[in-house]
């Protein structure tokens, strides 16, 4: 039954679910969530961006070539990859927050073992499987979003996302308490050193334990429990949103009147599995036929431009960040070593190769990162943290799609630029304003949940952040290729492929097509 249909019959104190969102009004509850949710956001970041401040420190203990370097970079992501499908299409089925919170505290208990692993395999097997459980976060758009408003669905986002940059903006002052201690456990039964850099990988997973404890507190999305037809525990949640808000008189909610973009489509899930037999087929079916629609005629223009968009960007951002403390490191340390002197920081990257590996095959150890790499990194995540805090207060002004590319052209401009600048403290902090390209992230998601309906939200996040997580991967590994003879090249191709991206932007639409052709009706 359609929206039209279930509005006619309005009684009292029935609403739509925008009037219902507009009665519990915005207050504390909405505050938690977003906290929680940019949080949440967070703990992907620290669990995959940490990594690239370990490697060059682990590259003795864990015997890392290059190679292994882009491996190990890129492993948690492919782990993403591996199960954003399955996530995304549970979380359309189950719910959010039955998805988030067991994913969450699951990611964080493979992240204790990992900081035990004794060689480079089974930590790559260990950051694989904490992968598959980070993609479960990936639907905490979805999730956010649909407890506001068309109002204030994208500040909401956009303020989890400053939450979001603050816990990036931790990042380095963690890494530097933690990764530049001098004490060392030996733990002879495993065979190994327990290092400060092992204890910086439980520390980056501390905050998705927190937020999975944290989702105990909070009740399912409201707009899933309408759109798979049940109008009396949306009603709850609705009810629990007003009293944290307001705390004041009891909210009468009868009856919730769908919008236009809920159809009621009780999903008989667990049913249909109990009756019949071939589990697996009606699983895999069922996941199709949530998938298939993002790729039909009416939304294939959309899905096809945020894939690649997303693709592009999770490349720089993800891909390309993870050896950002290295490339950092190299130019801090030319810099310390040679006051005064200019040279590209490709050039510094190539000299800097040679004196960790050996001609006889032997590495130099590197027991701590140079601390202007930590001054550097927190230079990037202020203006990350600035930057989402401004597109805030303008994205409903500015509109996403002109915030989208005006943040893909400038910051992509900045990067190209670093590699033939001279003086290397401007090339570096050049290089720094590069990965705010990312920012375009967080806008480009609140979009995607803009442009899709309820029923085909969550899955469109998580099938859109596939596609980014395997630019990560393809980026990590690419990178680590050409870092060695080849290191301009990386920011040839990931530039010019972000200009094209910054056009693709324009050709979004500005409304979800449901919305276009309800208007020209």
């Amino acid at each position: 039954m359609n929206a039209a249909t279930m509005n006619r019959y309005r009684g009292p104190d029935a609403y739509t679910f925008s009037d219902s969102l507009a009665l519990t009004s915005f207050g504390k509850f909405n505050y938690f969530l977003i906290c929680i949710s940019g949080m949440v956001l967070a703990t992907v970041l620290l669990e995959t961006a940490g990594m690239g401040f370990i490697l060059p420190i682990a590259q003795c203990d864990l015997q890392l070539s290059n190679q292994d370097k882009g491996v190990l970079s890129a492993i948690g992501f492919l782990g993403i990859i591996s199960s954003s499908h399955l996530w995304g299409f549970l979380a359309d089925t189950k719910g959010r927050r039955r998805v988030i919170r067991p994913t969450l505290l699951a990611g964080f208990a493979v992240t204790v073992l990992s900081s035990f692993a004794p060689n480079f395999w089974v930590m790559v097997l260990l950051r694989f499987i904490n992968g598959f459980f980070l993609a479960g976060s990936a639907t905490i758009y979805a999730y956010l979003g649909e407890f506001h408003s068309d109002k204030t669905r994208s500040r909401a986002i956009m303020g989890s996302s400053v939450i979001f940059a603050i816990g990036a903006m931790i990042l380095p002052i963690i890494a530097f308490l933690v990764i530049n201690q001098d004490w060392v456990l030996p733990l002879t039964f495993l065979g190994i050193d327990y290092k400060p850099w092992r204890l910086f990988l439980i520390v980056c997973g501390i905050p998705g334990l927190l937020c999975g404890l944290s989702l105990f507190a909070l009740p399912e999305s409201p707009k899933f429990l309408l759109a798979v037809g049940d109008e009396n525990k949306a009603i709850e949640v609705l009810q629990k949103m007003h009293r944290w808000n307001s705390g004041k008189e009891p909210l009468v909610i009868t009856h919730i009147l769908p919008d236009d973009d809920t159809t009621i489509t009780t999903l008989q899930f667990n049913n249909k599995f109990e009756s019949n037999s071939n589990f697996a087929l009606l699983f895999l079916q069922t996941m199709w036929n949530q998938t298939a629609p993002l790729f039909q005629r009416k939304y294939l223009r959309i899905t096809m431009i945020v894939c690649n968009m997303q693709f592009w960007l999770y490349v720089v951002t993800n891909g390309l960040y993870m050896w950002f403390p290295h490339i950092i490191n190299s130019v801090a340390a030319f810099i310390n070593e040679h006051p005064g002197e200019h040279k590209q920081i490709c050039q510094i990257v190539y000299e800097q190769q040679e004196s960790i590996y050996k001609m006889d095959g032997t590495i130099e150890c590197i027991d701590k990162l140079e601390n202007t790499t930590y001054y550097y990194s927190l230079v990037m995540e202020i203006l990350y943290a600035s930057s989402f805090a401004f597109i805030g207060f303008i994205i409903n002004r500015v509109g996403k799609i002109l915030i989208l590319f005006i943040t893909s052209i400038f910051f992509t401009s900045c990067g190209l630029t670093s590699i033939f600048i001279a003086d290397p403290s401007i090339a570096a902090y050049l290089y720094v304003l590069f990965f705010l390209v990312g920012v375009a992230i967080n806008v480009l998601s609140a979009a995607t949940v803009d442009l899709y309906p309820t029923h085909l939200r969550a899955m469109a996040v998580c099938i859109s952040l596939m596609v980014g997580r395997l630019g990560s991967v393809v980026g990590a590994n690419v990178a680590g290729a050409l870092m060695t003879h080849h290191c301009e090249w990386n920011f040839y191709i990931v530039c010019g492929a972000m200009y094209i991206c910054a056009v693709l932007a324009l050709l979004l639409p500005r409304k979800s097509p449901d919305e276009a052709g309800k208007s020209e009706s």
